[in-house]
């Protein structure tokens, strides 16, 4: 599959991102923002307040319009507003989502999602570890597509893979979503535990215990637990932990030094996925019978119930278990 035209659905940081990468592997490419489009400025500068250091290039055009075709659709807008977007998008592209998270309102994961809102349309889900920054700049990255039908993520990789991108096929679709959505509430509580100086020791218990929580939801929605120690699981996971670009521990350091979440969140333009995440996914454990501690932990942060001190007793202190 060579797709040649590619309609991008958000101009957000992850949205930008991927319309330079397919553009410098020689698509069309259609960007739709649901802000005005910030002419005169944008023609001169091709740059947009997300990504203000990126140079959108030529083949990239703007549109507050949503495409009516394309090869291939890329969703990069918020999970909490893709049901409402993907409703309204026209045409019969398949789409692929590139949000990642659970739906608050129904624990709906991205792809579930998509079936309600366009249940006549392919869909796929594109998760790894990624900065939106690094993949705007070309530098070197993988990721997995992965969809029910084996065939059809090896199309869509086909598709999207860049000299620069390197993307794996995957027919899990349950597993790379639950990695997806799970790495940023993980990513939360490692921000909490190195903010509240409880150590490096402390985050590399965190980052692989939370990968086994992952691994169990994964299994217990009818994923596989082998996926998780893959690009959408493990190495999402670490570099949502670890690097400093990543939005979830950023907010996570923020608390953990003792800073209130609405403080955090008023100041911030961006979207941390995993502050609406995290009671959904405890939630959707919960309803698989899946125990996941941190996540729970990470929760009652959020929420105030507890603080760094008591969160670090409910974690140590539970019963011992084996591995």
């Amino acid at each position: 599959m060579s797709a040649r035209h590619i309609a991008v659905i958000g101009a957000g940081a992850w949205g930008i991102a991927l319309a330079c990468a397919q553009a410098r592997a020689g698509a069309q490419v259609s960007l739709w923002m649901r802000r005005p489009i910030p002419a005169p400025d944008f023609d001169r500068t091709r740059t947009l307040p997300r990504l203000p250091d990126i140079e959108l290039p030529p083949s990239v055009t703007l549109t507050n319009s949503f495409p009516a075709e394309a090869d291939l659709t890329l969703l990069t807008v918020p999970l909490q507003s893709l049901r409402d977007i993907a409703g309204r998008l026209p045409g019969a592209s398949p789409l692929i989502a590139c949000c990642k998270g659970v739906e608050t309102a129904t624990g709906a994961l991205p792809l579930q999602i998509l079936a309600e809102a366009q249940p006549d349309r392919p869909a796929a889900m594109l998760s790894g570890p990624n900065f939106a920054v690094e993949i705007a700049r070309d530098l070197p990255a993988a990721a997995t597509i992965a969809a029910p039908d084996l065939d059809k993520a090896r199309a869509y990789c086909a598709g999207l893979a860049t000299p620069s991108f390197r993307l794996y096929a995957s027919d899990d679709p349950i597993g790379v979503q639950t990695g997806a959505a799970a790495k940023n509430v993980i990513a939360i509580g490692a921000g909490i535990a190195i903010g509240a100086e409880l150590g490096e020791n402390a985050r590399a218990a965190l980052i692989t215990r939370g990968g086994v929580e992952i691994a169990r939801l994964a299994e217990a929605m009818g994923g596989r637990a082998a996926t998780i120690a893959g690009l959408s699981g493990m190495g999402d996971l670490i570099l949502t932990c670890t690097g400093p670009g990543s939005r979830n521990f950023s907010l996570g350091l923020a608390l953990g030094r003792g800073e209130t979440l609405e403080d955090i969140l008023s100041h911030r333009t961006t979207v941390a996925e995993g502050v609406a995440t995290a009671p959904a996914l405890l939630a959707l454990a919960r309803r698989h019978g899946v125990a996941m501690p941190i996540v729970e932990t990470v929760t009652h942060l959020l929420a105030g119930s507890v603080d760094a001190k008591r969160a670090r007793a409910l974690l140590l202190d539970r019963p011992p278990t084996t591995e």
